[in-house]
């Protein structure tokens, strides 16, 4: 592995983080080309780009060609590796907190979702809106509660900003 000095960035990760992280790894293959830059300088090459929102053909020069970050971003993405990471870093998190490490309720807020052009003139849940952001309330919520909940049926509110809406 390609081991150079190269300047620390606020986003690498620390020995302790990496020796976390490391174990849930595809090991390197038996078969084929080693690998010539180590998976911790790609994943630093990551989080600097993620942290900092440059594009990938402007990595610095001391991270690995972008090329090899991206490939390696794009494979882990696919296998799945990132969702792994998040959910052990929640329950890992929520046991820290005191809390059961599976969580069962989650809340999703929003200020606003861009909508397309075409409907600005009729802009979120009501026609009285002036802004082109849909409701933040999720108004969709009812739908979702009689697809997955049968007996009984439960009983919410959402405020859509005139009055209080309470579903049948």
């Amino acid at each position: 592995m390609l081991s150079l000095m190269r300047e620390t960035y606020p986003t690498d990760l620390s020995d302790a983080q990496w020796i976390r992280l490391r174990s849930y790894l595809p090991a390197p293959k038996a078969q084929g080309r080693p690998r010539i830059h180590s998976l911790r300088d790609v994943f630093n090459a990551i989080f600097y780009m993620l942290k900092s929102g440059c594009h990938w053909r402007l990595l610095p020069h001391d991270f690995p060609p972008w090329s090899t970050v991206y490939y390696h971003f794009r494979r882990f993405r696919l296998s799945g590796l990132w969702f792994l990471i998040l959910k052990v870093l929640r329950a890992a998190e929520r046991k820290r907190v005191g809390k059961d490490p599976q969580p069962t309720v989650a809340i999703m807020d929003s200020q606003s979702v861009i909508t397309v052009e075409e409907s600005a003139h009729l802009s979120g849940y009501d026609a009285h809106r002036t802004s082109k952001g849909a409701s933040g309330i999720c108004w969709w919520i009812p739908w979702v509660f009689r697809s997955r909940f049968t007996l009984p049926r439960p009983t919410y509110k959402i405020e859509l900003g005139h009055g209080v809406f309470w579903p049948g």
